[in-house]
């Protein structure tokens, strides 16, 4: 069989699936025939007996379930993707999609589906969709009818084709119909503090313009996302950057070869991660020296952020930079995913089966992978430097990702779109159906140990000087 190239995977479930290079195996020998008999001898008899008669896609779904729920006992990561998830898969890699670019959400008090922010330069701003405008139908199809990732896949679409969303908004009398039409939209991975007041499109990297030190977000490890990160770092440089937060919280993983990339940009040597197959071989993945500043501590000191939700090519990247003496790790110890998946296309290309089949080793040679029966005693994840362990509150938790959504969306309303509802006051607990209040004076408690790290540093070269020769 010819060999199919696609990514390799470094995912957790509900992360983005990512593949790598795998050729077909020869036939199963007769024994393994007779098993496979018996998976034909039972769809036969619910062919045959069951009570009512199967459609063509229910029998194809329940043979796909049979698969997933074999390859789901082996590990949560193996998986059959049939056409439509393999097509999903693809499109999640790149971070593009064909739709409007909007934020959707949902009314606290109705539960109504809202445009929580069209994104910069999309169709939705250009049509002059606000935030709070309730979406009624789409394509007059009642709304109340879908949750919100049914309402995406809805409005979701080929680029060039049509959707028209039936709205309701705060002084206008009746609903009215926007029609729309779907372009790419690019899902970036690269964040910032908040979006420049100048260009929505663009970010604000300093969290601290005093001490120069900038934050970095990375969102997960698509095909867009070594592009952007060198794109940021550069960017923060030649702004006069003197310390650099990598915040990696939530970010599920992604692609392998994206995080190797990350890991490289960042430094001079030294390995970035170890990969063992059943056979005990693999590679041995080690940085190169480009000869940049930020490759230097000493010229660009780092922090990198992880909770529980850091997984897998996070874990990577935060190992990586770790082992290396390259950065601090602060917060939570993560996921722990040190299991790399790659999959196997059909011939005609349109399914392929993702199957574990290598682990990953941090530079020192530490397994990070949690079995399903890990204690926290245990050995797993990456955990941060000593001293550097900053564990949230759940109204911590809350706080920070309110503060997240106003950055990502950005919130700048036009002067006659409705005004936010009055919601709870921070500490307080919220009435049901009411959304906790932003608290203006949040800190972060984990991004605050970052800065002050940093900022050390900062101080500490100041007082120092430069050493440089006479």
């Amino acid at each position: 069989m010819s060999q199919r190239n696609l990514a390799w995977l470094i995912v957790v479930p509900a992360a983005v699936l990512l593949t790598g290079v795998m050729t077909y195996t020869a036939p199963p020998p007769e024994q393994d025939y007779k098993m496979v008999r018996t998976v034909v001898d039972v769809l036969a008899e619910v062919d045959k007996s069951y009570y009512r008669e199967l459609t063509e896609a229910e029998k194809k779904k329940l043979v796909e379930d049979m698969i997933n729920g074999g390859l789901h006992s082996l590990d949560p990561y193996s998986e059959y993707f049939n056409e439509e998830r393999l097509k999903q898969f693809a499109q999640d890699n790149k971070g593009t999609f064909g739709g409007i670019g909007a934020y959707l959400g949902t009314d606290p008090k109705t539960g109504w589906l809202t445009i929580d922010s069209p994104m910069p330069d999309s169709p939705a701003l250009e049509a002059g969709l606000q935030p709070g405008d309730i979406i009624v139908k789409i394509d007059g199809q009642p709304s109340d009818t879908l949750d919100v990732d049914a309402a995406r896949s809805k409005i979701k679409g080929e680029p060039g084709t049509n959707v028209t969303l039936t709205l309701r908004r705060v002084g206008v009398k009746e609903p009215f119909d926007v029609a729309l039409t779907r372009r790419v939209i690019q899902r970036h991975p690269v964040t910032g503090i908040r979006r420049r007041d100048d260009d929505p499109a663009k970010w604000d990297y300093f969290a601290d313009p005093t001490d120069k030190i900038a934050v970095i977000r990375l969102s997960e490890f698509n095909e867009m996302s070594g592009k952007e990160m060198e794109a940021a770092v550069k960017e923060v440089v030649a702004a006069g950057a003197k310390g650099l937060v990598l915040d990696l919280r939530n970010n599920p993983g992604g692609l392998l070869r994206v995080a190797e990339q990350i890991s490289d940009l960042f430094l001079a040597g030294g390995k970035i991660v170890l990969t063992r197959d059943r056979h005990d071989t693999g590679r041995d993945v080690k940085a190169k020296n480009d000869g940049a500043a930020w490759e230097d501590p000493g010229k660009l000191p780092m922090a990198v952020l992880l909770n529980g939700n850091s997984a897998s090519a996070a874990e990577i990247v935060a190992a990586a930079l770790q082992d290396n003496g390259r950065a601090v790790v602060v917060g939570e110890r993560s996921y722990g995913k040190g299991s790399v998946q790659r999959s196997i296309e059909s011939p005609d290309g349109k399914t392929a089966l993702k199957l574990t089949t290598e682990i990953w080793l941090t530079p020192n040679g530490k397994r990070i992978h949690r079995s399903p029966t890990a204690k926290a005693e245990d050995e797993w994840g990456v955990k941060p430097d000593a001293g550097f362990e900053v564990k949230m509150t759940e109204d911590q938790l809350i706080q920070q990702l309110l503060h997240l959504r106003e950055a990502e969306i950005g919130r700048k309303r036009p002067a006659d779109s409705p005004k936010e509802e009055p919601s709870a006051e921070p500490g307080k607990a919220p009435k049901r159906g009411e959304l906790p209040k932003l608290d203006p004076n949040f800190k972060d408690p984990v991004l605050e140990k970052a800065l002050e790290y940093l900022r050390s540093k900062a101080t500490a070269r100041r007082l120092i000087g430069p050493r440089e020769p006479a």
